[in-house]
């Protein structure tokens, strides 16, 4: 039975996943000081307007957009609209996401394919930051929630890693807005194959600072980030969001990312309300869309799916 609160935690994980990448955008691979203000400045190495979201929420809406008009996700549709982000011309895009979209694959097999190809560092960033969105899509269905996960990141990011990392995310968003808290992370490591390793993770993001994970392009690194974050900060009122938000964005290096997976998660807890107005009233981006469209599209995925 959905209680209350439950329209403005699906409206929330958009919303904070939105909110908190803006607000990391200004300070991305800076490490702001303790007198540094944390707000929506705009500006950092992308010259990005106040407000406006990057990559991360970007990717995320093409994610969104294939999953509005019908049960689940088309991966097809998303296919499509990453390469039709591709070809905007981002000002920013990660070297992984790069290499895969420039081949312009023309179906989600063909993208998994290029994606299967790389060598080297594959484990990056650039799935878990877009994943929350997959949640809306599967509320009624928790194996098939992660299992989607998996599916999606793997259009870009072929890693074990990564995967993973995606679907504790997903589960844990996913459970959130069910549930209203955040045991869905350590709920999803418990049972999973590779409970040892990131349990040892999530102590050591609980236990340590962001100097302990200081790689936070890396995966592993960006999810310790987000979950100290989260963890580490006063979680007795909806303040918790903006607080947790800040966080990230202090930890520094890809802050942008951080505070965007963070703020999925911290949305589908807290819902879109916790996300102070003034920042909410900013939010824009690729493509075309402003912050006043998102509680409406993960209204949409979530009616499929409840």
């Amino acid at each position: 039975m959905q209680d209350a609160g439950f329209s403005d935690r699906v409206a929330g994980v958009l919303v904070g996943g939105a909110a908190g990448d803006a607000l990391g955008a200004g300070y991305e691979f800076t490490k702001p000081g303790p007198a540094a203000v944390i707000d929506m400045i705009g500006g950092g190495p992308f010259d990005w307007a106040p407000g406006e979201w990057t990559d991360d929420t970007s990717m995320a809406l093409a994610i969104v957009l294939a999953a509005v008009n019908e049960p689940g996700i088309d991966l097809d549709a998303v296919a499509a609209g990453f390469v039709a982000w591709f070809d905007s011309k981002p000002p920013d895009i990660g070297n992984q996401t790069w290499k895969v979209l420039s081949a312009r694959p023309s179906s989600a097999l063909d993208m998994q394919v290029v994606a299967m190809s790389l060598t080297g560092r594959t484990g990056g960033n650039g799935s878990l930051m877009r994943t929350a969105p997959v949640a809306l899509a599967y509320l009624d269905d928790a194996a098939e929630c992660v299992a989607a996960a998996g599916r999606v990141g793997m259009l870009t990011h072929y890693d074990e890693h990564a995967v993973e990392a995606c679907k504790i995310w997903t589960y844990a968003v996913r459970h959130a807005v069910l549930n209203a808290d955040f045991g869905g992370v350590r709920e999803y490591v418990g049972g999973s194959a590779q409970s040892a390793y990131w349990t040892a993770r999530l102590d050591e993001a609980e236990n340590g600072t962001p100097d302990d994970f200081p790689n936070n392009g890396w995966v592993v690194h960006a999810l310790q980030t987000a979950w100290w974050a989260i963890t580490t900060t006063d979680q007795s009122t909806p303040e918790h969001l903006p607080r947790a938000l800040e966080a990230c964005v202090r930890a520094g290096n890809d802050t942008d990312t951080t505070a965007a997976i963070a703020g999925g998660l911290l949305g589908a807890r807290w819902g879109a309300s916790a996300v102070p107005a003034r920042w909410r009233a900013m939010l824009h981006g690729y493509p075309g869309l402003t912050g006043a469209d998102l509680p409406d599209l993960a209204q949409r995925i979530a009616a499929h799916s409840c």
